[in-house]
């Protein structure tokens, strides 16, 4: 069978002659799957997990400040709540805490407590979340 393309005479394979569908090309496809998977799950995970910058890490021990799992979990809410909202630079008000966060890096950057808070000035956030 052949096709015109274009004013040139093609050869039209079969389907199964097909080079995409060859064993070669299938571990290639499978190769692909995989990493594809591995990325997927690694994008999923992202809305789960965030890091604590060593600024921040310093931050929270110097006011002895120990974060709870259930702590971790509500400050996760919190950063998806501002990507879902288009944040970049946020400040987290959670407890206590006042937490200036990279929503983009999923980081937070640094970590201020009420007592050391007064007349500190907050710059550089496009927005607050409370929680």
């Amino acid at each position: 069978m052949n096709s015109i393309i274009n004013g040139k005479i093609y050869r039209v394979k079969n389907f199964g002659e097909c080079d995409i569908f060859s064993t070669k090309n299938s571990r290639f496809i499978q190769n692909n799957k995989s990493s594809f998977i591995d990325v997927l799950q690694q994008e999923i995970s992202k809305k789960d997990n965030f890091k604590i910058s060593n600024h921040a890490k310093q931050r929270l021990e110097q006011r002895n400040i120990n974060l709870t799992k259930e702590d971790m979990n509500k400050i996760n809410e919190g950063i998806n709540k501002a990507k879902n909202k288009g944040a970049k630079e946020c400040l987290i008000l959670y407890k206590n805490l006042a937490l200036i966060t990279s929503i983009k890096n999923r980081t937070i950057i640094t970590a201020v407590d009420k007592n050391s808070s007064k007349e500190n000035v907050f710059t550089n956030i496009d927005s607050v979340v409370l929680l």
